[in-house]
């Protein structure tokens, strides 16, 4: 018998066996997370990695996903994309502002690899942004701290001064004002994302200085337990922080990065993926207020969710007209809202919140 012809009867064989239509399985797509902190911060990275396994809860097999924890805003962070890139990681997910230039650079190097950035703005053929519009959250958060404190005074512990915690503040101050118009807010920076020792110490200063209602733009709970401990009230950021601070904990901005990392791995996988800016918020189900505490009465967690909804519906902006600068000056005029641009770049404070913005 030929050789030809032995694997035409080898191939027969097989066929009837009911082997040879199984098709030989494609090698799974393989997709990297990139971390500024540990993913059991209960924060910021915690919350991207709840995004991780949704993925995976999504595609199963057809992805192998990694992520690399703890990875400073430095030149490591390009050794360690570029790492994953020549490990054959099709699609890497940055996920802190201050990875931009290093994932800049190394997505010149690997054309073939697909890159995002989370919070950033630079894009290229292969790299692409994407956010959560936590300024929602934060109003939704100031709603609550509004009604719920006695002082009026709130405080915030804010991580590093840029555009983004920036306007965090804002819309959690706006939030308050709407319903208390004589709430301030005084920040604290400790110029990290993910300090506990820090974040509880700026806590207690807030505190000392007679805040009653905390919130956070940093990853650990040290606040809603510093609040816990001193019989104050607070927020979980980012995540449920409710378990570290019960009596304490008002209510919770979670972000479900999930949304928007299925999105993106499924266009990757369908070759559909182009790059682009993508910035959801509660229209999209990527933020929300959940776990209200038991010390949030009824008509205050109402009064959140129709804040909520009318976000959702288009029907509210946070940063809607009149809208006064720190100084008094109007930065945008009545039924006028602030564009994406403007929200992007902002580097001022608005009326009711104290303090100076560090240079």
């Amino acid at each position: 018998m030929s050789l030809s012809r032995f694997k035409t009867a080898a191939v027969a064989g097989l066929v009837t066996l009911g082997l040879a239509t199984q098709a030989v399985a494609a090698d799974p797509a393989k997709i990297g997370f990139v971390y500024i902190g540990p993913t059991g911060d209960h924060g910021w990275t915690y919350a991207h990695d709840q995004g991780r396994k949704a993925v995976e809860a999504t595609f199963g097999d057809k992805v192998k996903t990694t992520f690399v924890e703890n990875v400073p805003e430095t030149a490591d962070a390009e050794r360690v994309f570029r790492d994953l890139a020549q490990q054959g990681y099709k699609m890497i997910f940055a996920t802190s502002f201050g990875y931009m230039n290093q994932q800049v650079k190394v997505a010149k190097a690997f054309p073939n690899t697909k890159f995002m950035h989370a919070t950033g703005y630079k894009t290229a053929p292969n790299l692409g942004v994407y956010d959560v519009r936590t300024y929602e959250g934060a109003y939704m958060l100031g709603v609550v701290a509004g009604k719920m404190s006695k002082s009026g005074k709130l405080g915030v512990v804010a991580s590093i001064p840029i555009p983004e915690v920036i306007r965090n503040i804002n819309a959690f101050t706006l939030g308050a004002r709407s319903v208390n118009p004589k709430a301030t807010t005084r920040a604290i920076w400790v110029n990290s994302w993910f300090d506990p020792g820090k974040e509880r110490e700026a806590a207690l200063t807030l505190i000392a200085q007679g805040s009653d209602v905390l919130m956070q733009n940093t990853d650990s709970p040290a606040v809603v337990q510093a609040a816990q401990e001193k019989g104050v009230l607070a927020f979980g950021w980012d995540s449920d922080m409710s378990k570290f601070g019960g009596k304490a904990h008002l209510a919770a901005s979670v972000l479900h990065w999930g949304v928007i990392y299925n999105k993106l791995v499924g266009e990757a996988l369908d070759g559909t993926w182009k790059t682009g800016d993508i910035w959801w918020g509660v229209k999209e189900g990527a933020v929300n207020i959940e776990s209200f505490g038991p010390a949030v009465p009824a008509d205050v967690k109402k009064l959140a969710e129709e804040r909520r909804d009318a976000i959702k519906a288009g029907k509210l902006h946070p940063f809607t007209g009149p809208l006064k600068a720190q100084d008094g000056k109007e930065v945008l005029a009545a039924a006028k809202t602030m564009g994406d641009p403007e929200l992007r770049k902002m580097n001022f404070y608005v009326e009711g919140v104290e303090g100076a913005i560090p240079k």
